[in-house]
């Protein structure tokens, strides 16, 4: 009988360690974290995060071979194998801010499995964290080791929120790196049989450890440079009269370059690619390879790019000022399908809305007001830390208010903006939301998810991203 005790309960330990426990009955597994709201969370009817089907999966196995726990110590000690999944911040000051990995808290995990381990251990990266990390840990545990052998595994996640437990029931690869030494190859052979219950073998790849680390950042920068492409061609389409959406299918066409990823939006947000590309660039620079440095960091300026463009094209288009106006906002999670808003586009556009003294009304089915005081207050990076680290509930924005009906959200607007791609905005009864706006009614759509043209013959002046410009908006240049 394996025991798995996995550190860290949040988006990766929790989906993860339950199908592990749901496919594989004979392990024994669980998940712990010094937070106890978090774990108590977890042993509820109302689970931490949202996720379709995380429900169904944990009240399965919970209680049989899956369990959460505050104890760290105690689980960490009996497992045979341990996971580590906890946050891995940018840097805000010191060395490398802004751009490098702050690994405070995987040395400390790392630290306190070489004190309470008792036996040997298989010790595996989950968390996405820099290149060359597994080499810090294992030196960490082998000069604290009192003779325990610690072998280290990178296997990292390669989730998608929203769709995290079907990724998790098939996925595309699992990537296990190891050693290349004896101990280290039993070790990947160790977890690949944990995988193999379920996962076939061919989509099973072993590596060293550092093609495993830098494959996960390597994918993460390649899926956001396909939104920054698109979204770079959205300005361009909007100047020159061109739709990027035709451009887009036109482009996905070729089976080289396929349809994923290339819808453009206001922005991509997401807890991994803007920090993963920023651990990319710095690790190049700490290499002496600028020039690979800088072709990354453009992939993020495009991002940044867009968002302050979508912000200046709301303002422009409302004679220039939204001050004292009511904004509706719709949806603020980084993307449909998930409760999720770290780093999402919607904070960076609330932020230049707010600084322009608009007054916001925000919808999204899935997110608190607390949450979305939070980010608006919150400074960069701050949100990467467990959450009882991070500044105590802020003073409230005032011109801020957070409601649960879109039809409230919108009622005597000046404008709507769709921030997140949510099913339910494409059937809201629009002539409805038009006649309690204030006149002239604009609506800027960030996720193209709108019938711009039906919108049109209601009333509504429309922008969406990257296509054709209305009239109106082309009286009204917004140059960022």
């Amino acid at each position: 009988m394996v025991k798995i005790c996995c550190i860290g309960a949040g988006y990766v330990g929790g989906p993860t360690m339950a199908v592990i426990a749901l496919k594989c009955p004979s392990i024994e597994v669980v998940v712990v974290d010094i937070s106890v709201p978090r774990i108590t969370a977890w042993n509820s009817d109302h689970l931490p995060i949202y996720e379709p089907g995380l429900d169904e999966v944990v009240k399965e196995c919970r209680g049989k071979n899956l369990f959460f726990s505050t104890e760290v110590e105690k689980h960490v000690s009996e497992a045979d194998i341990v996971f580590v999944s906890v946050n891995t911040p940018t840097k805000t000051q010191g060395l490398g801010a802004g751009k490098a990995a702050d690994l405070t808290y995987w040395e400390s995990a790392a630290r306190m499995i070489a004190e309470v381990s008792k036996s040997d251990k298989i010790v595996v990266e989950k968390s996405t964290v820099p290149v060359k990390t597994a080499e810090a840990i294992e030196k960490i545990l082998t000069h604290n080791s009192k003779g325990i052998n610690f072998q280290i595994l990178s296997n990292p996640e390669f989730l998608a929120e929203g769709t995290a437990i079907v990724d998790l029931f098939n996925p595309d690869r699992v990537l296990i790196g190891g050693r290349e030494t004896p101990g280290g190859e039993k070790a990947v052979k160790a977890l690949k049989d944990v995988y193999a219950n379920w996962v076939p073998e061919e989509r099973i790849i072993c590596t060293n450890l550092w093609s495993a680390e830098l494959s996960k950042l390597a994918a993460n920068a390649f899926l956001a440079q396909r939104i920054s492409s698109v979204n770079a061609m959205s300005a361009l389409c909007e100047a020159t009269g061109a739709d990027v959406s035709e451009v887009a299918h036109a482009v996905g066409k070729d089976t080289r370059i396929g349809p994923k990823f290339l819808n453009a939006s206001v922005g991509f947000g997401g807890s991994c690619f803007q920090k993963d590309i920023l651990n990319l660039v710095y690790i190049c620079e700490c290499n002496g390879l600028p020039e690979v440095a800088n072709y990354w960091k453009q992939v993020i300026k495009v991002n940044d790019y867009q968002k302050t463009r979508f912000v200046n094209r709301v303002v422009a288009s409302m004679f220039n000022t939204v001050s004292g106006k009511k904004v509706a906002i719709l949806g603020f999670a980084f993307k449909k399908d998930t409760g999720d808003t770290r780093e999402t586009p919607a904070i960076d556009v609330c932020k230049g809305l707010l600084g322009d003294k608009a007054m916001l009304s925000i919808y999204d089915p899935q997110v608190t007001e607390d949450q979305i005081q939070r980010d608006l207050a919150m400074n960069k990076f701050d949100w990467d830390h467990p959450s009882h680290l991070q500044p105590v509930s802020p003073t409230a924005i005032k011109s801020l208010s957070v409601v649960w009906d879109a039809y409230d959200a919108t009622k005597d607007a000046h404008a709507v903006c769709i921030l997140t791609e949510w099913d339910e905005f494409r059937s809201l009864d629009y002539q409805r939301i038009y006649d309690n706006m204030q006149k002239p009614a604009f609506l800027f759509d960030g996720r193209n998810v709108v019938d711009a043209k039906k919108l049109r013959e209601i009333g509504f002046i429309v922008y969406s991203i990257g296509k054709p410009l209305d009239q109106w908006l082309k009286d009204m240049p917004a140059i960022a």
